[in-house]
């Protein structure tokens, strides 16, 4: 991944559905890798290759514990995946809005000739 920024990173690590897992499984509490791989079908090196994957967009972090090497979940990074969403999700509800406030200055149903506002083209019956 290189020199990506932080976000790019913390997307692209997280768009495998294995890695998703694994973090949704660390927001519980902090594990070691074994306990990780016991939840997975594949090799205690292929999880652990996921957790790099994850320490180097810096999604998670790894600490000693006499012989335990827990996993912990990084906070810091979510935080600022959660203000770049939030920014964009205010800026795509201003534009609903404009556009709810629009659709409801129009008539429901411009064709509908017992409506009295509807324009029957200058002609009466």
């Amino acid at each position: 991944m290189g020199a990506a920024d932080p976000l790019s990173r913390a997307f692209s690590a997280l768009a495998d559905p294995t890695r998703r897992d694994i973090v949704a499984r660390l927001a519980e509490g902090d594990t070691t890798l074994s306990e990780l791989a016991d939840g997975y079908v594949v090799s205690v090196q292929a999880v652990s290759k996921h957790l790099r994957v994850l320490e180097d967009a810096g999604l998670v972090s790894r600490s000693r514990e006499a012989q335990r090497r827990p996993v912990h979940l990084e906070a810091e990074v979510f935080d600022l995946m959660t203000r770049w969403i939030e920014r964009y999700r205010r800026r795509a509800e201003a534009r609903f809005g404009r556009l709810d406030a629009v659709l409801a200055a129009l008539p429901d149903d411009p064709s509908d000739p017992s409506d009295p506002s509807a324009d029957d083209g200058g002609t009466t019956r």
